[in-house]
């Protein structure tokens, strides 16, 4: 009869019904066990990285591990809707079109985010590094999802954003085997030509006593405006900065003193004015 369901009907139904149920639990669990692994791996990466001794910042690998899970629901959610007879491509393409206009909104937050990425795989720096980055000089603190933190070597923390971070032109000391330093030394004019030709010797008879240093060399180099100046270039075989500054502090000190004993003088601007004399008629 016209308006009524017969038994085979309401079978089909229901059996239609179970199949959907069935899909969906299937695809729940399925989805929940794709979840588990990613969390396993996460945290297997994390594990074996500090056991390496790796500085990492877990907020970098926890955002990957959630952004992974929103894809993986996504795809799931798509691929059941399809099998249960709905069109999904104006959703695909609703999806499409409205993470277009997030993404434009949030543009900056997402080159910050896209920034931390490739510091994260790349890793031209790590924290605990001494990086200088323009005129920002300092030891990496933190990297953070959208910024990095910097302790200048005046104590305030400096941040930047990420994207800064990966367009800007970052030295990195962590990686320098040894510092290379060269600096000058001015004398006067009046230093005789003997005591001048001793002066290579006596910086580096300085340099080759100093621990962790290595001579490079000492050169006669110009003639300045007041003064004679040697040009000198030595190692420092640890990159800390501190040793650096430990050792040129020595060299200084020894090279003022050889040269008080020495009896040669240190130049300093200076003026000479020559007058001549008019005699009147």
């Amino acid at each position: 009869m016209t308006g009524t369901i017969s038994r085979s009907q309401i079978q089909k139904l229901f059996n239609q019904n179970e199949a959907y149920l069935s899909l969906i639990i299937v695809a729940y669990y399925l989805v929940k066990v794709i979840i588990e692994i990613i969390n396993f791996g996460t945290s297997k990466i994390i594990k074996q990285r500090e056991k390496e001794g790796e500085k990492l910042d877990a907020s970098i690998v926890r955002l990957l591990n959630n952004i992974l899970k929103v894809i993986v629901w996504l795809i799931a959610i798509l691929l059941v809707l399809q099998n249960l007879g709905f069109d999904v491509t104006a959703l695909i393409a609703g999806l499409g079109i409205g993470g277009l206009a997030i993404a434009l909104a949030v543009q900056t937050v997402l080159s910050d985010i896209f920034s931390c990425f490739t510091i994260y795989f790349d890793k031209p720096f790590e924290v605990g590094d001494f990086i200088v980055l323009g005129d920002i000089s300092g030891t990496v603190k933190k990297i953070g999802i959208k910024s990095t933190r910097i302790q200048s070597l005046w104590g305030e923390e400096i941040v930047v954003s990420n994207k800064e971070m990966t367009e800007t032109k970052i030295k990195n000391y962590k990686e320098m085997e040894k510092r290379r330093v060269e600096f000058y030394i001015g004398v006067k004019y009046k230093t005789p030509t003997e005591y001048l030709k001793r002066i290579p010797d006596i910086v580096k008879e300085i340099i080759e006593k100093i621990e962790f240093c290595q001579f490079g060399r000492v050169h006669f180099y110009k003639f300045g405006e007041f003064s004679l100046i040697f040009d000198v270039v030595y190692y420092v075989l640890i990159p800390d900065y501190d040793a650096y500054m430990a050792v040129q502090q020595e060299i200084n000190l020894g090279i003022k003193e050889r040269f008080e004993h020495e009896e040669i003088e240190f130049a300093y601007p200076t003026q000479t004015i020559f007058v001549n004399k008019i005699e009147q008629l």
